[in-house]
C-alpha cells in the first residue's frame, strides 16, 4: 500500500494466533523486526506445518547453530532459515530453541519435539523409498549393503548363490560403515547389510556370520614389527590410532575394553578405515583393527596377531524385520551356504 512520504504508516505485529495487532512503528521506509505485512500476517494464519520445516529444525538442532545449518546442511540464507523456524514454533504454539551463548540450544519442549520429528522424516523418507519402487516398472531388485572392506569376501559368494538360482536377480551394492548401513535398512534404501550390530537401530534384526579378532598395524619399518605377535604391554608407550566411537561404535568399544587395563588411550581418531591405515603408516604409530582390515594394507605397513585372548568383533547379517522381500527371505534361508562358501575360499588362498 502506498503511503506518503514522511507520514506515519500501519504494521502489523505478529500476536496470539487468529490476531493482529496494528500499531504505529515510525515513518515511511522503516521497518521494525517484529512487525510484518498484512499478507504476511494472513498467510501466517494459514501456515500449517510441512515436512521442510521439521528438516529444517533437525538440522538446527543438530548442528546447534542457525549458521552452520544454513551454509553446512541446508544450503539456504540464514535469515531465510531463522523465518521458517519462527514459523514452525508458531504452528506448535511453543518456544522450541533458544539463544545463548553456546549457540543455539533447544528448550525442553524442543527437546520432545526432536525426536518425534526426526521420527516423522525417516518415515517419511521409507513412505517415500515403498512408493518409489512401487511405481518402478515389475522386476527382481535387491539392494546389499557391506561394511566397506568385507565386500572382497562376502560379494562373490553372495553372487555365486544368486547367479546360480535366480539369475535374473538385479544386484545393487552399497559400501559404507556400519552406522550408514544401519539407516539403510531402516529407511527401506537397503535389504541385507554385512555389518557390526547397532545398538542404536530399532527394528533391525541380525544374524551373527562370525567374531573377527582385533590385529595388529604398524609400518613395515617399526621396531616391533620383528616380533610374531604383540602383547598387550609392546603397546604402552608407541603412538596408538584409535577408532571413532560414532563411525565405529563396536570396534571402538573392543579396543577401549582391551586397553583400559593398561592405561592406553588413542593419539590419533580415524574415522574410517582408510584413514586408520593411513594415520598407521603416515605417524609411524600402531593401530587395533578388525582381521579383514589386512585385504587393504598396502606394502609399507603389516599386520601382527595379538598374543593370548583377542578382543573379538561381530560381524552379521543385517536386516529390517518390517522388510517382506521375497529375496531377503531366500538369502537368509542361506546363510550357512554362504559361511561354507567363504570359508572354503579364504582356505584356497591360504
Amino acid at each position: 500500500m502506498d503511503c506518503p512520504a514522511g507520514k506515519p504508516i500501519k504494521a502489523l505485529r505478529v500476536a496470539p494466533k487468529g490476531t493482529c495487532v496494528i500499531e504505529q512503528v515510525g515513518t515511511a521506509g522503516v521497518f521494525a523486526q517484529d512487525f510484518i505485512s498484512w499478507w504476511a500476517c494472513l498467510r501466517d494464519m494459514e501456515a500449517e506445518m510441512e515436512l521442510r520445516h521439521l528438516r529444517y529444525f533437525v538440522a538446527v538442532a543438530e548442528e546447534g547453530s542457525l549458521t552452520l545449518a544454513a551454509e553446512k546442511r541446508l544450503h539456504t540464507a540464514q535469515p531465510s532459515l531463522s523465518r521458517q523456524i519462527r514459523d514452525l514454533e508458531y504452528e506448535v504454539g511453543v518456544q522450541l530453541m533458544i539463544r545463548s551463548v553456546h549457540g543455539i540450544e533447544l528448550t525442553p519442549a524442543g527437546r520432545a519435539f526432536l525426536d518425534h520429528a526426526r521420527l516423522a522424516l525417516t518415515q517419511a523418507e521409507a513412505a517415500t523409498e515403498a512408493a518409489r519402487r512401487a511405481a518402478q516398472p515389475p522386476r527382481t531388485l535387491f539392494a546389499i549393503g557391506f561394511l566397506t572392506g568385507y565386500e572382497m569376501d562376502w560379494l562373490p559368494a553372495v553372487m555365486e548363490i544368486l547367479r546360480a538360482e535366480l539369475p535374473s536377480t538385479e544386484v545393487s551394492i552399497h559400501s559404507q560403515d556400519s552406522p550408514d548401513l544401519a539407516a539403510g535398512l531402516t529407511h527401506g534404501k537397503i535389504d541385507l547389510a554385512f555389518m557390526r550390530p547397532e545398538k542404536q537401530a530399532s527394528g533391525l534384526k541380525y544374524r551373527l556370520l562370525r567374531k573377527d579378532p582385533l590385529i595388529v598395524l604398524m609400518p613395515r619399518d617399526h621396531v616391533l614389527a620383528a616380533r610374531s605377535s604383540i602383547r598387550p604391554q609392546d603397546i604402552v608407550g608407541q603412538t596408538f590410532i584409535g577408532v571413532s566411537p560414532v563411525r565405529a561404535p563396536t570396534t571402538w568399544a573392543a579396543i577401549n575394553d582391551y586397553l583400559r587395563p593398561i592405561g592406553v588411550k588413542p593419539d590419533h581418531q580415524a574415522e574410517n578405515l582408510a584413514m586408520g591405515i593411513s594415520l598407521v603408516a603416515s605417524t609411524g604409530g600402531i593401530g587395533l583393527l578388525p582381521l579383514y582390515s589386512q585385504n587393504l594394507l598396502p606394502k609399507t605397513v603389516v599386520s601382527r596377531p595379538i598374543r593370548g585372548a583377542s578382543p573379538t568383533v561381530d560381524l552379521v547379517i543385517g536386516y529390517n524385520e518390517a522388510n517382506t522381500s521375497p529375496l531377503l527371505k531366500f538369502i537368509l534361508s542361506k546363510v550357512d551356504d554362504l559361511k561354507f562358501r567363504v570359508q572354503r575360499a579364504a582356505t584356497d588362498k591360504s
